[in-house]
């Protein structure tokens, strides 16, 4: 590494995207295969931000070439490129060396500036890492490593995210331990490096946080969706070429346990009706690729089966999917292509949370406010601690797509129950007259 070019690169460094999508990472991982890979990646970098140049161009390479093995699951690859942007430029402009030589107080170090980064790598809202200008893909200026946000009723209630709300929550410690262990564990294979500094770390109950058990699931309360599927079902009688869609949505979230994700066009699945199909029983299944680019097969339910049907008499289709039948299972409005964007759906769904609001504040203003925090996730939630009250819980677990019981047990709140239930009655003064 240059370490005296790097000295003298400016403190106020605002830090780029080193990394675009997936797809177009493949291309420069192709490209770089077919010709002298240091030249390209350093051509690369020099088009992103001449500062870059100064910066060891295997540094880049290597964390290019390993996210590329994680190019099959788009979270997989969008949670390690997060990780690997921020690490990479910490390395080069904070602490002003190549990833291959830091040792475990170089990584405790960089968690430390993870917890609190200066202004200008923090951005107080979303964007896209690379927009196109003059036919060419480039960095977005306004783009930033570490993002702050406040909750969602907070936002609704006209709250705005400022770079005092940042914090590095214990799941984003988490994250940090996880992908730059698997990174190392990755450069030690390719005898890059012969230790591992991250698991050097002796300590890292200092940073990660012991908990003593698992926290509350956050879902939805019956009444809530009970007046959510209501408000749904109406507004689709109303208005169905708004709210039909939006009816089956809510249906299969909750009745499948379905991550918004897994109804979405991505690139490598794409949702069809004919997902939905019949075995040698005669009973309905559902398969959908999930988390970590995972074949599952959901059993589906008769009342599953009757918003399908809804679903697709809307639509103009026969009561049930024929076996192959490619037609998307969320169309557009205008039914030609299948729904790629989950801001779109997520939009749907919080329409009827909000139609659900304002009904709920008519009756129960504590449901209404309570409602007002509830994400898209929640429904996923919801069903699966519903379901786990009466359903074998192995059941429930391969449906849901857990890798272990363990993870179902979570949603199993009759411990808890019985926890608060003998604290109720406590008395703050055990001496009263």
């Amino acid at each position: 590494m240059a370490n005296k070019k790097l000295t003298d690169v400016n403190k106020n460094y605002i830090p780029i995207a080193l990394f675009d999508t997936n797809q177009e990472l493949q291309l420069l991982y192709k490209t770089a295969l077919q010709h002298d890979a240091q030249a390209i990646f350093k051509s690369w970098l020099d088009q992103l931000c001449p500062i870059i140049s100064v910066v060891e161009i295997n540094d880049f390479q290597q964390a290019l070439y390993f996210l590329y093995h994680y190019r099959g699951s788009e979270d997989t690859f969008n949670a390690y490129r997060k990780e690997l942007e921020r690490f990479l430029q910490w390395s080069w402009f904070i602490r002003k060396q190549s990833i291959l030589k830091h040792n475990s107080l170089d990584i405790e170090a960089f968690i430390e500036f993870c917890k609190a980064p200066p202004k200008n790598w923090i951005a107080t809202k979303t964007v896209k890492r690379f927009i196109v200008k003059a036919g060419k893909r480039i960095p977005n200026p306004e783009w930033r490593p570490f993002n702050v946000k406040v909750s969602k009723k907070a936002f609704q209630d006209g709250e705005r995210p400022t770079y005092t709300h940042f914090e590095l929550s214990q799941k984003g410690l988490k994250a940090i331990f996880a992908v730059l262990g698997s990174f190392y564990n990755y450069m030690i294979q390719e005898e890059h490096m012969a230790a591992n500094p991250v698991m050097q770390i002796r300590q890292k109950s200092k940073f990660i946080q012991k908990q003593q058990s698992s926290p509350p699931i956050r879902r939805l309360s019956n009444y809530q969706w009970d007046v959510v599927i209501q408000m749904a079902q109406s507004l689709a009688i109303e208005k169905p070429e708004v709210y039909e869609r939006s009816l089956f949505i809510l249906s299969a979230l909750y009745g499948m346990y379905l991550r918004i994700s897994e109804l979405a066009a991505i690139n490598h699945w794409t949702p069809t009706m004919g997902d939905f199909y019949r075995d040698n029983h005669n009973n309905w299944w559902f398969k959908t690729i999930g988390k970590g680019n995972k074949e599952r097969h959901i059993a589906v339910s008769d009342a599953m089966l009757g918003a399908l049907k809804r679903w697709r008499q809307y639509l103009g289709l026969s009561a049930l999917p024929y076996p192959g039948e490619t037609f998307p299972l969320i169309p557009n409005y205008t039914r030609k292509q299948p729904i790629s964007s989950t801001r779109a759906i997520r939009q749907m769904v919080q329409d009827c949370f909000d139609a659900a609001v304002t009904q709920l504040r008519l009756s129960d203003s504590e449901e209404a406010e309570l409602l007002r925090s509830a994400t898209v996730h929640w429904l996923r939630h919801t069903g699966i601690s519903e379901d786990v009250k009466h359903r074998p819980r192995e059941h429930v677990r391969d449906d849901a797509g857990h890798g272990s019981s363990a993870i179902t047990d979570k949603y199993i709140d009759v411990e808890l129950k019985a926890r608060h239930a003998s604290a109720k009655t406590k008395q703050l003064n055990q001496h009263k007259d």
